[in-house]
């Protein structure tokens, strides 16, 4: 790693302070050369990538950049003229790429958190043999501006970083403070409280040390009360086979086709090769190509149906240097086989550890539908045991609405269930002002009337967020006399929650004495 630390005297504040960071170097840093792995195309940035920025002005502190697969053409770490990246742990293994020595220094300890890009699986492979947590969010969520492209359809900027939590933390500081895609206004904030998540029926090119892994973790799911259904991998893999195979490798000879044609003795013979090739591809190719992307994007999406998620192994298999060298372009297509279709589809991602394989440290990926970010992150929490983040990332960005509830959409309840089809997330207890009547109404399951008066009581609620859309959808279906108001907390601020029509709230059992719905339900109040 090439040290290029901020000024140490200046301290840091923010969400990140005080964190190291390290930044692969086609990422761009002010005043630092950025190499993309190859010292005749530095140059000089005069600024931050905003990625880099964000982090900064959060409180990380840069320490350095990173060794890479030269132009970020690799899932194996050693196409660099700067040397071969190996494994953390066994010097003779690869580290994985193409964000080799980002992921590296995080597993070292010599960064808490690192930047790296992705493409074909550049963020999360190197995540996978590292034993290290990778998040690729929704393409285009976070700038890829200031970033040397690989293939700028479908290049992300990615954190890594020991354990969920602190990955999830540095990436709710890029997606605010570098966006360069909107969220929409329909997305589901949260993973249902037992998801259904998918499998491929079939495992190709995984080693069978590294299937009785996966197997290992899938069942460990099925013991957290998700439930597992096999899908066909066909689609999946045929659009992996397309990004290098097909005509979509134009994208990569449209960014440095040029100066690898100018100057093909600064390059490694096995990325220039690649890139290169792709000159002779004919226009109508490229259009064909992403054509049959879009047929199987279709086909792939219809076979996940009612799934949350996709959990796949993040890598099949963890070769030696030598093996590389002795076949460094079918062993780095071996390696892209569960990463490569996922940009491709404009999926989201999270790559985390899931114990050893062997000597090997094994990790799977979480893939879900794009800008359900916030669903990979609650399925990834549910794989590593971690607890679930209570506002994980896409809400720092996303938009958010929050619906406080009192009664039957209460957790434990029975329409909670509705909350959770809307993609809504709990986020927490709350209680009124004192200035509110608790009525039970006549209704089939048992409803409570809130309504405002003077000399009222404080009312038990929970809080919920979700998206716009789920909350125009939830209010187009609310039944009479149910109603959504204004409601004043405790704290004074006042939040959008359920009411009651009012000649229905006074028809109803007043209950207020108990100040709870599940208090007055213990107490059979109710019904």
């Amino acid at each position: 790693m090439h040290r290029c630390a901020d000024d140490p005297s200046a301290a840091p504040s923010g969400p990140l302070a005080g964190l190291r960071l390290a930044v692969k170097d086609n990422v761009d840093v002010a005043g630092v050369p950025t190499t993309a792995g190859c010292p005749d195309y530095a140059y000089v940035p005069p600024r931050d990538a905003p990625a880099v920025a964000a982090l900064r002005a959060a409180g990380a502190v840069v320490v350095g950049k990173t060794n890479l697969d030269q132009f970020a053409t690799g899932l194996v770490g050693t196409r660099s003229p700067y040397g071969v990246v190996p494994d953390a742990r066994r010097p003779e293994f690869i580290s994985g790429g193409s964000s080799s020595g980002s992921a590296v220094a995080v597993a070292t300890g010599a960064a808490d958190i690192a930047i790296g890009t992705d493409t074909a699986g550049s963020g999360r492979v190197p995540a996978a043999l590292q034993g290290i947590v990778g998040i690729k969010p929704t393409v285009g969520v976070i700038s890829t501006e200031g970033v040397v492209p690989a293939c700028r359809s479908y290049d992300c900027v990615t954190i890594f970083a020991r354990d969920l939590a602190l990955a999830d933390r540095a990436m709710g500081v890029l997606a605010a403070g570098a966006p360069d895609r909107a969220w929409p206004a329909d997305i589901r904030l949260a993973a249902p409280a037992e998801p259904t998540v998918a499998v491929f029926a079939e495992l190709p090119e995984l080693d069978p040390v590294w299937r009785a892994a996966f197997e290992r973790t899938v069942a460990a799911l099925r013991g957290r009360g998700v439930t597992v259904v096999e899908i066909d991998p066909a689609p999946f893999l045929a659009a992996a086979r397309l990004l290098y195979d097909g005509a979509l490798v134009a994208e990569r000879y449209a960014a440095v086709g040029e100066f690898i044609d100018s100057r093909p003795e600064s390059v490694d013979p096995t990325v220039a090769k690649i890139i290169a090739a792709a000159a002779a591809i004919p226009a109508h190719h490229l259009v064909r190509d992403r054509a049959e992307l879009e047929r199987l994007r279709a086909r792939a999406m219809a076979s996940l149906g009612g799934a949350d998620a996709l959990l796949a192994p993040t890598a099949p298999t963890h070769p030696t240097i030598a093996q590389v060298a002795a076949d460094p372009v079918g062993v780095n297509s071996r390696m892209g086989t569960y990463t490569n279709f996922c940009n491709l589809f404009d999926l989201c991602a999270v790559a985390v550890p899931a114990g050893t394989a062997g000597e090997s440290c094994f990790g799977v990926t979480v893939f879900a539908r794009p800008f359900e970010d916030a669903v990979a992150v609650d399925i990834a929490a549910a794989v590593t045991g971690e607890d679930v983040c209570e506002r994980p990332w896409p809400l720092a960005v996303a938009p958010v609405c929050e619906l406080i509830v009192f009664g039957a959409h209460l957790r434990g309840q029975p329409l909670e269930y509705q909350l959770h089809a809307l993609g809504a997330r709990w986020a927490g207890p709350v209680r009124t002002a004192a200035a509110y009547r608790l009525a039970a109404l006549d209704t089939t399951p048992p409803k409570p009337a809130v309504t405002r008066c003077e000399n009222g009581v404080s009312v038990a609620g929970e809080r919920w967020l979700l998206s716009p859309a789920a909350l125009g959808r939830f209010l187009a279906e609310l039944p009479a006399p149910m109603q959504l108001g204004a409601v004043e907390l405790a704290d004074g601020s006042w939040h959008t929650a359920f009411g009651c029509d009012g000649a229905a709230a006074a028809a109803g059992k007043d209950i207020s004495e108990y100040g709870d719905w599940r208090a007055a339900l213990a107490a059979g109040a109710v019904g």
